[in-house]
């Protein structure tokens, strides 16, 4: 990832945070989710290989933010 890239990705990512925060009040206060749910979403290792900065924030809201 190069510096611009970098840049255009921390935008987004701020962008993303403050969408969250703006629409907070919309999201269910408690999660949806049993106990130990990621574990089977998650490798069991680090990939070898870095992923996309996409496919990294589909995996947030597929994975983490149900939780």
């Amino acid at each position: 990832m190069d510096a611009a890239e970098f840049r255009r990705c921390g935008k987004e990512m701020v962008d993303y945070v403050a969408d969250y925060l703006e629409n907070i009040e919309k999201r269910q206060v408690y999660p949806d989710v049993e106990p130990g749910y990621l574990r089977s979403l998650i490798p069991e290792e680090a990939p070898e290989e870095a992923e996309s900065y996409e496919d990294v924030v589909k995996d947030i809201e597929r994975v983490i933010m149900p939780g």
